[in-house]
């Protein structure tokens, strides 16, 4: 049985193309497949993997259900599907189709159907056992799509629990196949693959930062004409680029012609600029020709070093695509394409030194995209996150934040489950804040919609989504004010979402703030148009800007500044119009809180949303506890202040045994509502503060046993010899008495504090310091001489005998002597 899936599997491939790399590991491929249902495989560009392996699967008769091959663009899955029916000299549609937003070419005999990787998420979800479909093979899988590895983990579960015979096979062409291979419990099968030599050549000197970037590309293009052979793939990063280059190229590579390939071309344009062709040609191409594709007859690859990738965009709060330096893996793939058929050239458009600095691989889109609907589709799968096998695990963090986002929008209740305004949300093949807008708007939203999916057409001219609208529908009224190709990408994508649901009558703000509710911005008290938006950040219109005077509006576009950020984009919204679109989520609050800037508690009752106050008013009723509970906050902000009666108990705790209670003012400050709450009766201001006396709460939180405790090892006062109380001062850190130098005759051993000497300070019969003493028998023995002398000329009517410590304390003068 083997040795016939083995024969079976290479003989059909040798029909074709005996010298495919690939087939050095189809029969231990079709041996794993067939014991353990699961593989991956790793194959550079060119080694025949994705016409291949479908193939030999099918003729190896491992399923008899359909296999499925993901691939990560529309032209590349169409592509697959049409080489592999050539391959069996058959139309696409009849044994292998294809499967794409906006086409679909298969049939009731279609065994192999190649779909691009969002295809596979929505049969998941409609059907978790996936009837009929055998194997699925993830193409491609380096390039990291957040959708391949959602898919991937779910198949992962569903192999597990639902289907133990569905087959799953990853292949890649750069990746680090390990991680996945352990997550699948997979063995790794390499095919070292066959490439010509390329040369590679690097610029002389980095570009100028002046120098637009088209005009490089296109010098670096003319060198390549003259000084290599055969035909050039250019590689840029978008279609912008493509067309700007096209355009400047013009009558400068004299009968060479030009083509461009990119995703939004249709596909009789896509397939033009990849049919072998025997004479030379230019190709200006975006990243989609890097995997996936096989131009035949490219032997030169200019590299304009530039990736165009989609990153979670904070201006946007949608994820975008951004222009990012092209990373090594994606320069070697590209560079490939050179060596394909025959040695070739890379031209590339940075210098040798600043190859270096290229980061290695490409960051996974889960770990740089916006999360929103990778959040939704776990809901409408019915777990989280934790429950599934991700080859790198989502932020928990960001993932939180999506599903705030998506509880605003309806799409999650209070216990993130899946809402039915969610399932529609799914459906639609937008961000969900745009089908949030779409689901309720109708068919009136589709320009909207279109026009935030893109790019601004109309930077620098004001802030105002009506003007962009207005471009929109009369794109000539706007020449010269509009981006003219991205207006047409806008018109395009506008009309392939028109529907027949007409929706409520809303504004153009209205719409808006459907998908943008965390972004509605009320104008702050001042001379600056600065906003206070919905979700808690702040942001700043320019202040000529015509909308800049507005009380509310809806943001859809910001600078992305996380500390204020400047609006790009924004409508005008009306108090009645907001709420009327969130009545549950606007309501009357009693707000009790410390203000820093007014010094004290402020009780008012106010109308919100979100962080918005839209009405303000006072609330004269406030419970005296949620003004204390308030003034505990201006507490931690204005410091503790004690008084000096206070400080010296702090410090006097501060000097008992270990484990006693610390009174330190930190630790008093994050306590505070425990122990100084029930004192704060009627204190609402930082002027009652600094008069408040914390005494009365300090020795309630200490207690009489503790009290009497300090009382009893560190005393608040020492009695002299003569029965006087002299107050003990702890607030230097040293326990400490003054007191006169007369008092103390007769004592002979220093008094103490527990265990610590009491510092006395000794004084003239004025009250006036004469010496500062830790041990006053050393002080009378030695001092005491030097310090008499001195005192008897000063003060000769008081006592200073020769011996103070066998003489009576005294706080009188010496008697007159009877004559």
């Amino acid at each position: 049985m083997l040795a016939r899936v083995v024969t079976c599997a290479i003989s059909i491939l040798m029909t074709f193309n005996i010298n495919l790399p690939i087939n050095e590991i189809l029969s231990e491929l079709m041996l794993c497949l067939r014991a353990s249902s699961r593989a991956v495989v790793q194959a550079p560009p060119g080694a025949g993997k994705t016409t291949c392996i479908p193939l030999a699967i099918l003729e190896a008769g491992l399923t008899p259900d359909k296999i499925l091959m993901l691939e990560p663009r529309r032209l590349a899955a169409r592509a697959a599907a049409d080489r592999m029916a050539s391959v069996l000299g058959e139309k696409t549609g009849l044994t292998v189709g294809y499967r794409i937003r906006g086409d679909t070419s298969v049939g009731p005999l279609t065994r192999i159907e190649v779909v691009t990787e969002g295809v596979l998420t929505r049969m998941l979800q409609k059907s978790p056992d996936l009837p009929g479909v055998g194997v699925i093979i993830f193409d491609e899988f380096h390039e990291r799509s957040l959708n391949a590895d959602l898919g991937l983990a779910l198949c992962l579960e569903v192999a597990d629990v639902l289907r133990e015979d569905l087959i799953l096979l990853v292949m890649s062409a750069t990746l680090d196949a390990e991680p996945v291979a352990k997550i699948m419990q997979a063995p790794i099968l390499t095919s070292a693959g066959h490439s010509f030599e390329v040369e590679p050549r690097w610029l002389s000197k980095p570009r100028l930062k002046t120098q637009r970037f088209e005009v490089g590309i296109v010098e670096l293009i003319l060198n390549a004409l003259t000084e290599a052979e055969g035909s050039l793939l250019v590689f840029l990063p978008g279609e912008g680029e493509i067309r700007r280059t096209a355009e400047i190229l013009k009558g400068q590579t004299g009968n060479v012609p030009i083509h461009t390939l990119f995703g939004a071309m249709d596909f009789k344009s896509q397939q033009a600029a990849i049919v072998p062709s025997e004479n030379r040609k230019i190709i200006l191409a975006t990243s989609i020709a890097e995997t996936s594709l096989t131009i035949q007859d490219i032997r030169v690859v200019v590299d304009g070093g530039l990736s165009r990738r989609a990153l979670f965009d904070p201006s946007s709060g949608m994820s975008r695509l951004i222009t990012e330096r092209v990373t090594r893996a994606e320069a070697a793939q590209r560079a490939g394409r050179a060596g394909r058929m025959a040695s070739g050239v890379v031209f590339k458009n940075w210098t040798r030194g600043e190859e270096g600095a290229l980061t290695l691989f490409p960051m996974p889109e889960i770990e740089a995209n916006d999360l929103s609907n990778l959040a939704l589709e776990l809901a409408m799968w019915g777990t989280n996150e934790a429950d599934l096998r991700f080859v790198t695990p989502p932020h928990t963090g960001r993932l939180a934040e999506a599903r705030s986002l998506l509880r605003m929008l309806g799409a999650l209740d209070s216990l993130n489950q899946i809402t039915e305004h969610g399932k529609a949300l799914v459906r639609q093949p937008l961000h969900p804040r745009l089908a949030h807008m779409l689901e309720i708007g109708g068919n009136q939203a589709v320009n909207l919609v279109a026009l935030l999916a893109e790019r601004d057409p109309m930077r620098n001219q004001g802030t105002d989504l009506n003007l962009r609208l207005r471009a929109i529908a009369d794109p000539h009224a706007f020449d010269g004010r509009a981006h003219r190709g991205t207006i047409q990408r806008i018109s395009d994508e506008a009309k392939r979402l028109k529907c027949d649901k007409k929706g409520s009558p809303l504004s153009t703000a209205a719409l808006a703030a459907l998908a943008y509710p965390d972004r509605i911005g009320l104008r702050r008290i001042g001379d600056k148009p600065r906003y206070i938006l919905s979700g808690g950040k702040g942001a700043i219109m320019p202040a000529d800007d015509p909308l800049a005077g507005q009380r509310l509006i809806v943001v859809t576009d910001l600078n992305g500044d996380p500390r204020e950020a400047v609006i790009r984009q924004a409508a005008v919204l009306a108090q009645t119009e907001l709420e009327a679109l969130f009545p549950d989520q606007i309501a009357w609050h009693n707000v009790c809180f410390w203000s820093r800037r007014e010094g004290l508690v402020l009780t008012r009752t106010q109308k919100k949303f979100g962080a918005l106050i839209l009405e303000d008013q006072p609330w004269t009723s406030a419970p005296k506890i949620a003004v204390a509970s308030a003034m505990i906050d201006g507490i931690r902000q204005l410091g503790l202040q004690p008084s000096l009666e206070a400080q010296r108990l702090i410090n006097r705790a501060a000097l008992m045994e270990e484990g006693f209670v610390d009174l330190s003012e930190n630790i008093l400050l994050e306590t505070a509502d425990e122990w100084l709450l029930p004192y704060l009766g009627g204190i609402k201001s930082a002027a009652d503060w600094k008069v408040f006396d914390v005494l009365p709460a300090l020795q309630d939180l200490l207690g009489w046993d503790r009290m009497q405790s300090i009382n009893r090892i560190v005393p608040g006062y020492f009695s002299t010899p003569m029965g006087r109380k002299v107050t003990i001062d702890y607030n230097k850190g040293i326990p400490s008495i003054a007191v006169r130098l007369q008092e103390m005759f007769g004592v002979t051993s220093h008094p103490m504090v527990g265990l610590k000497p009491l510092q006395v300070t000794l004084l003239s019969p004025a009250q006036r310091p004469i010496q500062i003493t830790s041990d006053l028998p050393r002080f009378w023995s030695t001092t005491y001489r030097d310090v008499r002398k001195d005192m008897r000329g000063k003060y000769p009517k008081h006592p200073w005998p020769e011996d103070p410590t066998n003489a009576d304390p005294t706080l009188r003068t010496t008697p007159r002597k009877k004559v």
